[in-house]
């Protein structure tokens, strides 16, 4: 939008309505088609808060959207001269604007600024051009002017004036000069090539000192503003006597380029005039008739020599030329003019300045190339050559300087970043005109990165193993998973958790620490029950989404010696199930026996494994100590030696099992042998029971099962008594069977069925008292008959009453599980069916 304040006539307040009218039609199509050059125009000296234009709506933003696009200006100007609005982003008047004071006589007058905006990222030219106002009148540097002339001096003389300036531009400059009416003096204006208007003292008419020695005029100067603004200088004109020769210079305009580093004191330049007189009449004195104050304070004129001198430093950028009127007067009070132009020249003595504004810092990791990161603003106070400035990224680093405008750019990211790597940069961007010598500013940025979660844990071993004793404490630590997150914050913070349901059953047994990766014991481990087991530990991260990775912890479970050793056969001698008296497991080793008999074997098991479980067999007691041997590791005992006469016909040999353990386990197994060549030999010594020491344990198992026995006479004899008044009446088909007679009846109380001959090996034909087949099947013949206990064989009669040690009837086997077999073949009448005869001890 440009706005134009002029006040004037209705006619050119029409103008200025149409015009703008037409801006605000046709602006915003300019800005739809090149977006990023907006244009304005205000004129000077606004008020603070004064509207420039509506620069949100021009680029495309609403109200509503400033917050997040985050719209501002970059400017590296020293003086902000413009703002926004917070509510509206109008762009505002923040400062006064001088156009004299900020662009002097240059026209147009334009400040240039960036406004960039976010999400997406663009930036925007903005150019405000500054319209004069007619705000200073025309100013004359001598508010008093005296001027000599000789009363001779003809008719059509021009004396020159000092000039009027206005800092104002156009219309608004100094239009003309006005001179009070006078018979003697007129004024001429004249105007320079460059537009300046002169004014010169034009003598109409002879002067007559003796009639009038001294003239007063009013030069007025007048500007072409609305309203008009003027300014005065009172001229004083002294006549006096005749000075034929005037001075005369050399030039009538002296042109000096001087350079702008030129030290203060150096010889500028200098004028010269002469003068055809003689004597005081050609003494010439030099002086600024019209000068400027800045080239005052910047020149010194000597007056005899004319010699003109550097007295304030030179500046370019400040001015770029200066204007002088330069009178010589000779001693006569003869005058002559001559103008002083100077020009100054460039020198490259200015740096390139930068305005750096952040955009994005910390920047993510993960932003993409073209990512705008900031925008630079560089400024060369210099001209030419000297104020072409390049700019450069030190360094090899993953980001470029994108040129936006003349002055401004873009730095962006031009390849990947990763945090993990490097996690700030230091980017120091160099700003070097084209001068000579060249001249260069730099301006660091320290960019931070920032952390997504683009890193996975990563566990130190892909699979872990533990080795962990059985019999462990519950909750005891075992070990220590540990994966690192090269993430940062809470993207790097590592948790951890067994995998899904924690491997099935495993998840009873182990548990890990969400912090530490401790993995915990959840129970006490039993090598027999599960030697290893494995479960998958999960590591995840903090961020989101959570990354994670998994682990496999296998655990192995070390044996301890923890079981003792278990005796399979013989088994310890146990009461009948049935409330029977104990039976006693024993072996019968005929008397001609030789060295190396095999008499028994001891079988035990450890459930233990390696050496836990490596057995070894020693005898430790023993009647006869060299009369049996057992073998270390297979448990067979044998004879040492032969069998003799003088050996005791019952022996009690006690072996023990040790396990290789540390301590080693033990078992001890208890062996009854009997020596004997037949069994009715050895029937006399297992009616007695083998002597044991008595032991409070042993004492009262004999009262129960004494007890019960007496209990069991008794039903017994109840029994009978019932029996034998049911014989009387006739006995019912159902106890016929009880009629059989198992014993013969005469003769010793002998089984009938048996048959004398040697017994088999003992361990292929005995079984264990209440053991079960699965673990002695390999000690059972293959079929046994059924027969009575030892006790019933000695305490039998005749008629085949059962001993009162058994609830069985006459003719029935006895229910004395506990009771041993000995089995032997039995000849049969038919050869193809062999048959064993069993007999129970």
């Amino acid at each position: 939008m440009e706005i134009r304040q002029t006040i004037g006539s209705r006619g050119a307040a029409r103008r200025v309505a149409l015009l703008v009218a037409l801006l605000v039609v046709l602006l915003p199509l300019c800005c739809w088609a090149a977006p990023e050059r907006l244009r304005y125009a205000i004129p000077e000296e606004l008020r603070r808060g004064s509207l420039v234009g509506p620069l949100a709506r021009d680029v495309g933003l609403s109200p509503a959207e400033l917050p997040v696009r985050q719209l501002r200006i970059v400017s590296s100007d020293e003086k902000q001269y413009f703002s926004l609005g917070a509510d509206n982003g109008n762009l505002l008047v923040n400062d006064r604007i001088d156009r004299e004071g900020i662009c002097g006589d240059v026209s147009p007058c334009v400040l240039s600024l960036e406004v960039v905006v976010e999400n997406p990222f663009n930036i925007y030219h903005v150019s405000v051009t500054i319209h004069d106002i007619n705000d200073n009148a025309p100013q004359f540097d001598r508010e008093f002017v005296a001027i000599e002339m000789i009363e001779s001096t003809p008719p059509g003389t021009r004396f020159p004036l000092d000039s009027s300036r206005d800092p104002d531009i156009g219309a608004n400059s100094l239009k003309s000069y006005q001179l009070t009416p006078s018979p003697l003096f007129s004024l001429v204006v004249k105007e320079s090539p460059d537009g300046r208007k002169h004014a010169e003292l034009l003598l109409e008419k002879n002067l007559d000192r003796e009639k009038q020695r001294n003239h007063h005029l009013i030069l007025t100067a007048v500007d072409g503003g609305d309203p008009v603004r003027s300014g005065t200088a009172q001229i004083k004109i002294v006549v006096t006597d005749a000075n034929d020769n005037p001075p005369l210079f050399t030039k009538e305009i002296y042109k000096i380029r001087l350079l702008e580093n030129l030290p203060e004191g150096s010889l500028a330049f200098q004028v010269k005039a002469t003068d055809s007189d003689e004597g005081t009449n050609a003494d010439i004195t030099y002086c600024f008739s019209h000068i400027t104050n800045s080239a005052r304070q910047t020149f010194s004129l000597d007056p005899k020599t004319g010699d003109v001198k550097i007295t304030g430093p030179l500046d370019y950028e400040d001015m770029k030329y200066y204007e002088a009127t330069v009178e010589g007067k000779d001693g006569g009070g003869l005058s002559a003019h001559a103008k002083v132009h100077i020009d100054i020249i460039d020198v490259n003595d200015n740096a390139p300045s930068l305005a750096l504004l952040p955009i994005l810092n910390p920047v993510p990791e993960d932003s993409v190339p073209s990512t705008v990161i900031a925008v630079i603003n560089v400024r060369d106070r210099d001209s030419g050559d000297n104020g072409e400035v390049t700019c450069n990224i030190d360094g090899d680093l993953p980001f470029r300087l994108a040129e936006s405008s003349e002055n401004t750019y873009k730095l962006v990211i031009e390849s990947s970043l990763d945090r993990e790597k490097i996690s700030a940069y230091n980017i120091t961007i160099t700003a070097r005109d084209h001068g000579s010598p060249a001249l260069s500013s730099r301006v660091a940025l320290v960019l931070e990165v920032s952390d997504v979660n683009d890193n996975a844990p990563v566990f130190e071993e892909a699979a872990y193993s533990a080795y962990v004793a059985e019999n462990n404490a519950a909750g005891a630590p075992v070990l220590r998973v540990h994966a690192r997150d090269a993430d940062a914050g809470a993207n790097g913070l590592v948790s951890y958790l067994l995998e899904g349901d924690g491997a099935g059953a495993a998840a009873s047994y182990m548990s890990v620490e969400a912090r530490s990766g401790v993995v915990y014991a959840q129970r006490s481990f039993d090598y027999e029950q599960g030697r290893e087991f494995a479960v998958v530990v999960r590591a995840q991260d903090g961020g989101t989404p959570a990354r994670s990775a998994t682990a496999t912890v296998r655990v192995f479970v070390l044996d301890r010696n923890d079981n003792e050793p278990r005796v399979l056969w013989p088994a310890a001698a146990s009461g009948a199930a049935s409330g029977g008296a104990a039976a006693v497991p024993f072996e019968v080793v005929p008397r001609s026996a030789e060295a190396g008999y095999l008499v028994a074997k001891v079988v035990a098991v450890d459930a233990d494994a390696g050496r836990n479980a490596w057995l070894s067999y020693e005898l430790v007691q023993a009647p006869e100590p060299g009369l049996f041997r057992v073998g270390l590791h297979n448990g067979e005992v044998r004879t040492a030696r032969a069998v003799s006469e003088r050996d005791a016909a019952k022996q009690r040999l006690v072996a023990v099992v040790k396990d290789h353990g540390q301590p080693a386990l033990s078992a001890t197994a208890t062996l009854h042998v009997v020596l004997a060549e037949s069994l009715q030999e050895a029937l006399p010594e297992l009616s007695e029971q083998p002597a044991a020491a008595s032991s409070p344990a042993e004492l009262q198992f004999s009262l129960v099962l004494a007890l019960a026995l007496l209990s069991a006479l008794f039903l017994l004899s109840v029994a009978l008594a019932v029996l034998s008044r049911l014989r009387r009446a006739g006995p019912p088909a159902v106890l016929r069977c009880l009629n059989a007679q198992r014993f013969s009846s005469a003769g010793p109380a002998v089984p009938a069925d048996f048959c004398e001959g040697t017994l088999p090996s003992s361990y292929n034909l005995r079984v264990a008292p209440g053991r079960a087949i699965a673990e002695g099947a390999w000690l059972l013949p293959p079929a046994c008959l059924p027969s009575l206990a030892a006790e019933d064989l000695l305490s039998g009669d005749p008629s085949g009453k059962p001993s009162p040690s058994s609830s069985a009837g006459p003719g029935e086997p006895s229910d004395d599980t506990g009771a041993s077999q000995v089995c032997k073949p039995i000849a049969s009448s038919e050869p193809l069916l062999p048959s064993r005869e069993c007999t129970r001890f």
